[in-house]
This record gives structure tokens, C-alpha cells and sequence, in this order.
């Protein structure tokens, strides 16, 4: 199937996916800021389940993309589709999040003054309305997930901890499991383990193999290391558009990919 999508995007090697196969179909995307074209014809393919790692030199577009399907940014034209039928275009910002699809940044966004237990409570409840964020009690279905996602990510030891206290690479983890307990099914990792330690970065790459088939990833990286751990599929985007993809083996020895990106 893989290899399907693949010869997709060219039509004359074969028929182009079907939408209704995929978590996350983009088709023919382009966007234009003052003239200059941010996202120039895309097409990304990414099946239910699966994980995705997406690399590019600086300005090849990873950022917008991501704008796109989280309702950040309307294209001028292309299809985006979510769950094989829902027309992500159509859609504002909290519309989108609450189809359960989710972005993590860079940079951290938990709650530093409340503890880890809070910041799972509070991300559940803030997936259900302010009024139950102010006075609804949680449930044994809602303590079960955040049991499991504390498991998940690694920090059972740390759930009464102020989330302030944590290492930076266990915010991350932290902000990823606040991710889990709303339930998300296509997470978009924006640069993980950026600023994290040898051990965090390793530890990341277990917790999103251990997602893989539970949840559709799609992750956005620079650190060729941490891609080749992962082991996933590569698409690398150059001036908006993909340019090359496959293992991250194949595509470091594409040629396209060494003049614009890797170099020697």
C-alpha cells in the first residue's frame, strides 16, 4: 500500500489514492503570502495509524503545512481531508481540534503552577465544555485514561509534581499525554526533541513508536538520528511541494534531496 501512495503522485505509475484510505489526504494544496507561494501544489498521503516524519531545509514549508490542517491558515486552493471524509478547509481552528486532531509545538504550553495531574484534568475537561471544567468530577472512564497516559509517557512517578518542576523533555511528554487523554487521533509533532538531553530523545522515540497503530503521527524533525530511530516513513518538502520520499535511507541518497537539504 505504501508503495502505492508513493507512485500516487505521479498518475502515469499508477491510480491515484483513494481519500476514503487515508487519516490525512492533501491534494494539489498551494497558499500564497504577498506573491510568494508558502505551499506550491501539495500532496501527502498518510494512512490511519501510521507514522510520518517530515523533513526540509528552512522555509520548504513543514510550519504552513501544519497551519493548514490544523485551520491556522486557509489554503487558496487543494483538497485537505481528514478521516477520509471531512473537509478540513471548511472548518475554523477549535473545529478541527475537536475532530480530535492536535499539534504540539516546540516549545512546551503546559501549566507550570499546577501538577501533572492537573494538567491532564484540566486538558480532558477543556475537551468538554467550561462547565465541566468548573464543576463536573471525573469519572472512572476519564481517571482510566489519564492513568494510561501518565503510563504512556513516563510520568506515573511525577503526578503530583508541579509541571514547573519538570525537566524540559518531560513537559514535552507532559504535553503529549494531554494530547492522549483528549482523545487525539492525528498528533502533529512540531520539532519533539528539539533542546532535549541524549537520554529524553531516546526515551521520545520509544514513547511515539509505542503510539504507532493507536494513534496517526505525523512528525516534523530535523535531527536525522532521531528520524532513523524512528524508523518511519520520510516525505521531505522543498519550496512547498514534496521532492522526494521513502525510507530515511532512500532519500538521503537521493541527489534532489543532497543539493537542496543534506549536502555532503
Amino acid at each position: 500500500m505504501q508503495e502505492e501512495l508513493q507512485a500516487g503522485l505521479d498518475p502515469t505509475i499508477a491510480e491515484k489514492p483513494r481519500v476514503s484510505d487515508s487519516q490525512l489526504y492533501l491534494d494539489g494544496v498551494s497558499v500564497a503570502f504577498d506573491g510568494f507561494k508558502a505551499i506550491n501544489n501539495l500532496s501527502l498521503i498518510v494512512a490511519p495509524g501510521e507514522l510520518r516524519t517530515v523533513i526540509g531545509p528552512n522555509g520548504a514549508g513543514k510550519t504552513t503545512m501544519m497551519d493548514i490542517i490544523t485551520g491556522k491558515t486557509r489554503p487558496d486552493q487543494g483538497e485537505v481531508m481528514f478521516a477520509g471524509r471531512i473537509d478540513l478547509t471548511k472548518l475554523d481552528e477549535t473545529a478541527i481540534a475537536n475532530l480530535g486532531i492536535g499539534r504540539k509545538f516546540q516549545k512546551p504550553t503546559v501549566f507550570e503552577n499546577l501538577t501533572v495531574f492537573e494538567n491532564f484534568e484540566l486538558a480532558l475537561k477543556s475537551a468538554r465544555g467550561a462547565w465541566h471544567t468548573l464543576f463536573g468530577r471525573l469519572n472512572g472512564e476519564a481517571l482510566d485514561r489519564i492513568s494510561w497516559a501518565l503510563n504512556t509517557v513516563g510520568l506515573r512517578g511525577r503526578v503530583t509534581d508541579l509541571a514547573g518542576s519538570l525537566s524540559h523533555g518531560q513537559k514535552q511528554w507532559l504535553e503529549i499525554g494531554m494530547l492522549l487523554v483528549q482523545d487525539t487521533q492525528l498528533i502533529l509533532l512540531d520539532e519533539p526533541v528539539a533542546g532535549m538531553t541524549d537520554a529524553e530523545t531516546a526515551a521520545t522515540a520509544q514513547l511515539i513508536l509505542q503510539l504507532v497503530g493507536q494513534r496517526t503521527l505525523v512528525v516534523v524533525e530535523h535531527d536525522m538520528e532521531f528520524v532513523r530511530d524512528l524508523g518511519a516513513r520520510v516525505t521531505v518538502l522543498h519550496e512547498g511541494r514534496v521532492l522526494a520520499e521513502g525510507s530515511l535511507d532512500q532519500v538521503q541518497n537521493d541527489q534532489r534531496v543532497i543539493e537542496v537539504y543534506l549536502g555532503r
